[in-house]
């Protein structure tokens, strides 16, 4: 049986933070941050030397009650280190141990790399609501995306998101780092389509200088209009424009609203495309539109009704 888009937790990822899990100070600043999720990090923030202390710190903050203050609803996600690399064995049991809702796996290039850690927590019977992030970062990640994301539509598949690496991007290809991403765009394009293909949520690559507010403010609006669900932020600041950019404006949710009632009709409910407005609408429409409205129901639980904030 294929898991389908709609048996994925829906959850608002307009903004989601990275903290170095060494950070004691950052982590206790989180409970106050309207960040969508936290990106706990055990890879590229922590120098080699630092890796195990990094871990018993982020063991510390989920098992002595710190983690419980965080607001309601806000994700919590591990970044552990490539299974391969000599700390991931150890990462990821002590990510499994903390309980977060999602580990987030780097450097993924292949379908492979997926299964192994999916492995690996079935044999700690890790509960089916431990989910699994997927880093697109190298060229080979590139252009094996679809495959990859296919594998989210295998039986008992955790797959659930992708981010991109676009930092590694540029570092691996070599390509110019300018406004507007000119040499990026068509790969991040790539990425949304493999994601969009097979039903995951896709995020995009972190802004560096975050003291340009203006220049954050113009990538988080072209990253919306590519099809993005979010993006991946190094500092608190970058959360309000984050959120702003990703939200979810009054007009899309009334065009959803109208497509779910519309399909609610007796005489549409059997139906696998209908007529609204002019425009022919079909099911997968209802599918969007339904988790669509779910997410502007938790982002208006947690912000008072403001699915921008």
């Amino acid at each position: 049986m294929n898991q389908s888009s709609s048996s994925r937790p829906v959850r608002p990822r307009r903004s989601v933070l990275y903290l170095p899990a060494s950070n004691s100070r950052a982590l206790e600043k989180l409970p106050g941050l309207s960040c969508d999720s936290a990106v706990f990090d055990l890879e590229d923030s922590i120098a080699p030397g630092a890796k195990a202390d990094a871990r018993e710190n982020l063991r510390r903050f989920f098992t002595n009650g710190r983690a419980d203050a965080l607001p309601a609803g806000m994700e919590t996600v591990i970044r552990i280190n490539s299974l391969s690399s000599p700390w991931g064995g150890e990462d990821l049991l002590a990510a499994r141990g903390c309980k977060p809702d999602a580990i987030l796996i780097p450097k993924v290039e292949a379908p492979e790399d997926i299964a192994a850690v999916e492995d690996a927590l079935e044999q700690t019977d890790a509960p089916p609501s431990l989910r699994l992030w997927a880093m697109i970062e190298t060229p080979r990640g590139v252009m094996n995306a679809g495959q990859i994301a296919r594998s989210a539509r295998s039986d008992g598949a955790r797959l659930d998101c992708f981010i991109t690496g676009t930092n590694d991007l540029i570092k691996e290809t070599g390509v110019a780092a300018l406004p507007g991403r000119p040499w990026l765009s068509s790969w991040l394009m790539q990425i949304v389509l493999a994601a969009r293909a097979y039903g995951l949520d896709v995020l995009d690559g972190v802004y560096n200088d975050f003291k340009d507010e203006a220049g954050l403010i113009r990538e988080c609006s072209e990253g919306q209009a590519m099809g993005f669900d979010g993006k991946t932020l190094i500092h608190p600041a970058q959360i309000g424009p984050a959120n702003t950019a990703f939200g979810i404006s009054p007009e899309r949710l009334a065009d959803a609203r109208a497509i779910a009632d519309a399909f609610a009709i007796p005489d549409n409910q059997g139906r696998g495309v209908i007529s609204l407005d002019g425009k022919m609408v079909e099911r997968l429409h209802l599918e969007i539109a339904e988790r669509l409205i779910e997410k502007a129901a938790l982002i208006s639980a947690r912000h008072g009704g403001d699915q921008t904030r």
